[in-house]
């Protein structure tokens, strides 16, 4: 028994319910597939730049400048004139205000698919979105309320990776036809090295927070030592960049393995951007430590987290691939 794809032709919607949706959600305007990817990807920028500027609040030490949340100050939302130092209030205070913006784009992609009437893993990575946000702005609350303590300002940014890497994962899968069977195109070998690359990642993101708990950079000035890690960062840096290098010879490993099997679809090139990106962090990161960890460093050294993340995510969906939405045939 055989069956038979259907990929919808360029800039349609790709729906495995063609009737769409009914009710208030029928009186949109039908999304395209170009919509919905540029949505999609606006989500993965939005997720990393959130990053960018939480990690520009930690190092300029705007961490309170926002005293207390879910207002700014005692008795505003806003910042207040003297209530602290402006510079801090405004850095912190936008960095709140950038969570609008997430929530703006995640709104609007959701309803893009629900509203093109895609398949339902679109919808639960697309409603994974909000409620991260959702999550993250509760757990930047209590960081605040706790006064930066450091283990609060590590489950701070560790959901944000997760929520980058699920936006990597939604931008490739919404541009894969709902109605082409999927199809498994790594063997199971390789397919471990993605699922171990991850688990890798894992712990290099993890020991990262710790390495920054330990470090200079406490969010705020007032922040004592006893709310700071105590452990020596000379043996937090090291274990953290050991496994940095496991995890690039793991990808260096799985480089070779997807060349010699030529294997299909976008996992070779996804690999090695994944491999380009983390030499470019090892760079950063030795260069931050030899020069005392300067602010603009960290900044540069937790984008690229980001972003080191959100390919991870890609390279973990290049495992199972669907034919194109638009009708173009995948690479081989």
């Amino acid at each position: 028994m055989t069956s038979t794809s259907h990929a919808p032709n360029p800039g349609s919607h790709a729906t495995s319910e063609p009737s769409g949706p009914t009710g208030p959600l029928s009186r949109l305007p039908m999304p395209s597939i170009r919509l919905q990817k540029g949505l999609a990807l606006a989500n993965v920028f939005a997720q990393i730049g959130i990053m960018t500027t939480g990690v520009t609040v930690r190092v300029t030490a705007s961490g309170l400048g926002c005293e207390t949340w879910p207002r700014c100050n005692q008795d505003s939302f806003v910042p207040v004139a003297g209530a602290g130092p402006a510079l801090h209030q405004a850095i912190e205070f936008g960095n709140r205000l950038l969570t609008f913006v997430l929530v703006a784009i995640a709104a609007a992609l959701l309803l893009a698919i629900h509203r093109a009437g895609r398949r339902r893993g679109l919808k639960v990575l697309a409603w994974a979105m909000p409620a991260g946000i959702l999550a993250q702005a509760v757990i930047g609350g209590i960081t605040v309320l706790a006064g930066l303590v450091w283990w609060t300002v590590a489950l701070h940014l560790l959901p944000s990776m997760i929520l980058a890497w699920l936006a990597a994962v939604l931008f490739v899968r919404i541009g894969e036809a709902d109605d082409a069977p999927a199809r498994r195109v790594l063997p199971p070998p390789l397919s471990w090295l993605i699922v171990l690359s991850a688990v890798l990642l894992a712990g290099v993101l993890v020991t990262g927070t710790m390495v920054t708990g330990a470090g200079p950079h406490a969010g705020d000035a007032r922040i004592e030592a006893a709310d700071r890690l105590q452990m020596p960062i000379q043996w937090l840096v090291h274990f953290h960049a050991e496994l940095m290098v496991g995890y690039v010879c793991l990808l260096i490993g799985l480089a070779f393995g997807l060349l010699a099997l030529r294997a299909q679809g976008p996992a070779i090139r996804r690999c090695l951007i994944l491999i380009a990106l983390i030499a470019a962090q090892a760079v950063v990161g030795i260069t931050q430590y030899q020069l005392g960890v300067p602010e603009i460093l960290v900044v540069l050294h937790v984008t690229l987290a980001g972003a080191i993340t959100a390919v991870t995510g890609a390279l973990w969906a290049s495992a199972v691939i669907r034919d194109r939405a638009d009708g173009s045939p995948r690479p081989a």
